[in-house]
């Protein structure tokens, strides 16, 4: 059988301070106790979590904590991205990352490399000053970190972030939610497109598929609650309707397989 590469692909949990937190019409604590119950028993064990940002909604110590309680019941290694409400510091503090290399000194910076199997995965930082939030931006260090690892030959290679590239269509979302500079990030990754397996993120609380010269990226649904992203929203939506759930990825030498799973919300 051919090298292949399981994980499971969670976003925007949003902890609060207590088990009771609600944010968007529903209480996220219960949601992602959920969750991961429901990755301890897939049938296939996947070779780790990747957690694309918003792993609470404000840095606080008891939201972190809360976190760290649940995802340490996870049976595999997990692996956490910056979100906007999320710093890189506080995901250093309180939560444990899987076996990775740094690829910044920074301390305000989580970026980061991790190989499973010969697969190569890079987490990228695009969390901008608060002016620009809810848009991300990523800093020329973090572009040129994206150019070194985007070469025409080596590994197969994944990428992780929190935010979109691509307009996705939605007025409010392109207005709000874009990192800002993506098309330069597009650009850099261009020329490893052969050996690129897919850019994953979260922060749309949204399914989405979005391929352009070769290239897929790919959002996972919030762990806990939804928006809206039709063509013909202006403003913020809420889909009540939507529920929770989690995508788990197929990585193959020659394409990837992406099956999305929704769960009963508590």
């Amino acid at each position: 059988m051919e090298n292949v590469v399981y994980f499971v692909h969670i976003s925007d949990t949003h902890f609060g301070p207590t088990r009771e937190y609600g944010r968007f019409g529903h209480v996220s604590y219960p949601c992602t106790v959920r969750l991961v119950e429901e990755i301890n028993n897939l049938p296939v064990t996947p070779d780790f979590v990747i957690h694309t940002g918003d792993v609470v909604t404000d840095p606080d110590p008891a939201a972190y904590a809360l976190a760290a309680e649940v995802f340490q019941t996870l049976r595999v290694p997990v692996y956490y991205v910056v979100g906007n409400h999320d710093t890189a510091r506080d995901i250093r503090r309180y939560l444990t990352l899987g076996p990775h290399e740094p690829l910044s000194d920074d301390p305000d910076v989580l970026s980061y490399a991790f190989a499973v199997r010969g697969y190569r995965f890079v987490v990228l930082d695009a969390r901008g000053p608060d002016e620009i939030d809810p848009h991300g931006r990523l800093s020329p260090q973090q572009l040129e970190v994206a150019r070194q690892e985007a070469t025409p030959d080596g590994p197969p290679l994944t990428i992780f972030m929190h935010y979109p590239v691509m307009p996705m269509n939605s007025p409010w979302m392109d207005a709000n939610m874009l990192v800002l500079n993506g098309m330069e990030l597009h650009e850099a990754l261009l020329p490893a497109r052969n050996r690129l397996r897919g850019v994953f993120y979260g922060h749309v609380h949204q399914s989405m598929q979005t391929t352009r010269d070769g290239i897929t990226y790919t959002a996972v649904p919030s762990a806990f609650s939804q928006f809206t992203a039709w063509p013909t929203d202006v403003e913020t939506g809420f889909d009540t309707n939507y529920p929770p759930g989690y995508n788990f990825i197929q990585l193959w030498p020659e394409q990837t397989i992406v099956h999305q799973h929704l769960f009963v919300r508590p």
